[in-house]
């Protein structure tokens, strides 16, 4: 499988796929850490949350490993599988190319100067 012909991602999914780079989670951890992550700026839903899950599962670019307790919980705990990791770099190399053109044309402010 070629992780180019997964991109480009939609920006909740990059955003789980980064998020499981750091380690497995639950659901309601990802829903959490979406939102403080985008500064609130992307919040999802548990029906929302879980049909991304699945369909990043269909893919292949995540798998389920079980619950969070062992057991004692109803949670599903999700981990990013190597090929997923090949899709977020990828992902990530598209992204970096289109902020570089931005910034060649001036769309993109340095964070000094935009804090000035």
């Amino acid at each position: 499988m070629n992780p180019d012909d997964h991109i480009p991602l939609k920006p909740d999914a990059f955003h789980i796929l980064l998020l499981l780079i750091d380690g497995p989670r639950h659901g309601y951890a990802l829903m959490k850490d979406l939102a403080q992550n985008t500064g609130g700026r992307m919040i999802l839903l548990p029906g929302a949350l879980y049909r991304r899950l699945q369909h990043l599962l269909d893919q292949g670019l995540i798998e389920e490993i079980g619950d969070a307790d062992g057991g004692e919980s109803r949670r599903r705990t999700f981990a990013i599988t190597d090929f997923g990791k090949a899709v977020a770099e990828a992902e990530a190399d598209r992204l970096a190319s289109l902020v570089e053109a931005a910034r060649l044309r001036h769309l993109v402010k340095r964070r000094a100067e935009a804090e000035s």
